[in-house]
């Protein structure tokens, strides 16, 4: 893949234009702000009353005159950037932002979810392009703040302008990300790579093997308490080695009797079955099944099951134990879920 570095990219695309920003959220505030610190006239649409909007206020975005609902936002920029939940973006678009969607303008997004699976079909005569940066909002702002940034990716959707991929590089700039790299892509591939990250490896597989060791070592009689620090706590420790080399360095970094058991037991917990399960779940992502099921969740059953699944995982022993023990643990800026 080819990499953009900070030379690659210019701002000129921004110059008196203005982008409109869609929901102050976790990418949304950061990446507003990450714009508007790099001189780009940025404007914020945000539903008023909401802890959001009071944020963006406190950020220094102003009532009327840089924060404004979504389509007055819409209505005033030439670039508009969806950062709105996947779930909610084909209806604000639909209702707010469609309207406002004249032949020139951009439109921008962060994800591919909804270009990808077509809950969003943007009409023809404007770009429509992404910029991802490959890291949570707090983070791309705080990397931003210290002179770096996390890496990112681009793509372009719809090049009406012939100049889609010189604005997304240039937004890619705006929010810090080039100074990380930024790789060229697909919708279709950022899209499905990352809902697969996130089911298989980062949340849904992680979280099932933290619990389910949890479980075993309790079951087996030992304290929540040792298998808490042996099962989550630790988690931090090892995937910061990993994020800093690579598993290499992980490996460096542990005892030797550590790296054999890696060796030896790791095969033996993801074994081939666990593989095909994973295929399985790539398939899914690709045949638009797993988008389907989240939508009908969402707009069919007013996420009644995902509303209960959550509630019931909040009370898992595994919660409870780990929120008793981060009281001691003063150096952390616990963030505890009530």
């Amino acid at each position: 893949m080819k990499v953009y570095t900070n030379k690659d990219g210019s701002l000129a695309p921004f110059k008196k234009k203005t982008i409109a920003v869609i929901g102050y959220g976790s990418q949304g505030h950061a990446q507003a702000q990450n714009l508007r610190d790099s001189g780009v006239d940025v404007i914020v649409g945000q539903r008023k009353g909401s802890d959001n909007h009071k944020l963006a206020v406190k950020h220094g975005f102003k009532p009327g005159v840089t924060l404004f609902t979504a389509a007055e936002a819409a209505s005033k920029a030439d670039f508009i950037q969806i950062l709105l939940p996947d779930e909610v973006q084909a209806k604000i678009y639909e209702t707010d932002i469609l309207p406002h969607l004249t032949k020139g303008k951009t439109l921008i997004f962060s994800h591919g979810f909804n270009i990808h699976f077509k809950y969003i079909k943007p009409p023809k005569g404007v770009d429509v392009i992404l910029s991802a940066p490959k890291g949570p909002g707090h983070l791309v702002r705080s990397e931003f703040e210290k002179g770096g940034g996390v890496p990112g990716l681009i793509a372009v959707h719809q090049d009406a302008s012939g100049k889609a991929k010189e604005k997304a590089l240039a937004h890619a700039k705006g929010i810090g990300a080039i100074r990380g790299g930024v790789y060229e892509t697909s919708f279709k591939e950022e899209t499905e790579t990352d809902l697969f990250g996130e089911q298989v490896v980062l949340c849904g597989g992680l979280s099932e093997l933290i619990k389910n060791g949890f479980q075993t070592l309790v079951d087996a009689g030992y304290a929540p308490e040792m298998a808490y620090f042996e099962c989550v706590h630790e988690v931090k420790l090892i995937v910061d080695l990993i994020y800093q080399g690579g598993l290499s360095w992980m490996r460096h970094s542990i005892s030797n009797t550590a790296e054999f058991g890696d060796y030896t037991t790791g095969p033996k917990i993801v074994t081939d079955a666990t593989r095909k399960a994973m295929k399985k779940a790539l398939t899914e992502i690709q045949k638009g099944k797993f988008a389907k099921d989240w939508m009908d969740e969402v707009h069919g059953n007013g996420m009644k099951n995902f509303r209960e699944k959550q509630a019931s995982e909040r009370k898992l022993q595994v919660e409870t134990v780990g929120k008793q023990l981060r009281k001691n643990m003063k150096w952390i800026d616990v963030k505890e879920i009530n």
